[in-house]
């Protein structure tokens, strides 16, 4: 096992994984912004190392800092958490060289998965269902006219090398398709460095569901079931559920195993999400994408499953093989998970950073817990995500979680800064969220509106 890992991340994940660590015995170092001197990873861990000013650009996307902090404080291993550089493959690659383990899969893996035309091939290969699209990359608009009228409309563009809801366009007919191909090609580039885009039928309205996978460095991959993440607010997860009132147990088995054979088909090492897109009229299920990194909202699958998920990041990267076979998950009860974000939804949810002045997070009763990293008095920085807390809750069954949550979120209060409480409070009451009747078009198109009209 290691002996000191450090933790390139911030936040609330960047407590998660400390905390996991400390409970292996093993001790931490945080790396932090200027602007993060007094947050609570930089506090709890055994070291902290300043890496550089405000902005992620010259901080948490600095790899040449991050792998100094690494060789100064002497640390053993790296979790990269979410988001940065998690996946990154030239970050991944460039600690195997200097002799530090990346704990996460292998750069070429990341390559593998993370390029969307490359994934997708691969999955074709593992007799994964995929959505029909595109041979390859679509370079011009005239390439893409072609395509769209092979696999008909309406269909979505896709950055080869996106992710976070950036360069993704859906276009309803012809007549639309080159403006919208113009302006995600362009936010690709910007955002990725890279303008190429593919496209996709439009499987819609469905269910967005992914499997948490793990596996270990003797190629022994596990899955511990699906979670649901229809609730989507512009392609970014606003709550989370496990397992998915939509699924059975048949069709729970056979993505559970798509989802294996993905992971196998790559050499795929470490904890890592397997997304679909599930066509509830037919039945079918779609390859979306995977996520070669731990999620946000790993929690609910911890629940139900009664695996942490960081621990065994963290013993899978230490070349410990996993303790448990396939037969061995039993799912029980129902969890979910709601994101508390510094915003204002009256004003499309804009970013609402500054001093907590009052905090209370609920709290006691049996499968209550809550992922945070603020504290009364902390500043939320302009620069990173909003995020404030997760509100994650266990039952025995979806009601019992569905009231659960409810109580909670009527007991936190905070102060200070603007939140979207009241609308996750609001949304985990609808009628129709309660009954599991939402696609993902329900929060964006149903919901939304209508929670704007009563604003």
């Amino acid at each position: 096992m290691f002996r000191k890992i450090l933790i390139a991340n911030r936040g609330e994940i960047a407590v998660r994984i400390i905390r996991a660590a400390r409970e292996l015995g093993i001790a931490t170092v945080a790396v932090y912004s200027t602007a993060d001197k007094e947050a609570l990873h930089t506090l709890i861990a055994d070291e902290a190392i300043c890496i550089g000013p405000g902005k992620a650009t010259e901080s948490y996307l600095n790899i040449n800092a991050i792998l100094s902090a690494a060789v100064l404080t002497e640390a053993e291993a790296i979790h990269p958490g979410f988001g940065f550089l998690s996946e990154n493959s030239k970050f991944a690659t460039m600690c195997d060289e200097v002799g530090i383990k990346f704990i996460g899969p292998s750069g070429a893996v990341m390559d593998t998965m993370g390029d969307k035309i490359n994934a997708r091939e691969q999955m074709i290969k593992a007799g994964v269902p995929v959505i029909p699209g595109s041979d390859g990359e679509v370079h011009t608009a005239e390439e893409a006219l072609a395509v769209a009228e092979k696999i008909g409309y309406p269909v979505m563009l896709k950055a080869s090398a996106g992710g976070g809801g950036k360069g993704i366009r859906k276009v309803e007919k012809a007549e639309d398709l080159v403006a919208a191909f113009e302006t995600a090609s362009s936010e690709a580039k910007a955002n990725f460095g890279n303008g190429a885009m593919y496209l996709e039928r439009v499987i819609y309205p469905a269910r967005h569901i992914e499997v948490q996978i793990l596996a270990d460095q003797e190629g022994h991959v596990v899955h511990l079931g699906e979670r649901d993440c229809s609730l989507q607010r512009n392609n970014q997860k606003v709550l989370e559920e496990s397992p998915s009132i939509a699924i059975g147990k048949t069709l729970r088995n056979e993505i559970g195993a798509a989802a294996v054979r993905a992971a196998e088909s790559v050499g795929y090492e470490n904890a890592g999400t397997i997304e679909f897109l599930l066509d509830e009229a037919s039945g079918n299920f779609y390859f979306m994408e995977m996520n070669t990194r731990v999620q946000v909202e790993h929690p609910v699958t911890e629940f139900v499953s009664g695996v942490d998920i960081v621990k065994e990041q963290i013993r899978i990267a230490a070349g410990q093989p996993l303790p448990f076979k396939q037969e061995d998950i039993v799912l029980r009860g129902h969890a979910i998970e709601c994101r508390i974000n510094a915003e204002n939804p009256a004003f499309n949810f804009a970013p609402s950073p500054g001093k907590i002045t009052n905090l209370y997070l609920p709290s006691g009763g049996v499968g209550l817990r809550v992922d945070s990293a603020v504290y009364p008095g902390y500043t939320i920085p302009p620069y990173y995500d909003s995020m404030i807390a997760k509100i994650i809750v266990h039952g025995e069954n979806r009601f019992d979680a569905l009231m659960k949550m409810q109580r909670a979120l009527y007991e936190l209060d905070i102060e200070g800064v603007q939140t979207n409480a009241d609308f996750q409070l609001d949304l985990i009451s609808d009628r129709r969220v309660i009954a599991g009747d939402y696609d993902t078009s329900f929060l964006m198109e149903t919901f939304l509106p209508q929670y704007q009209e009563k604003e």
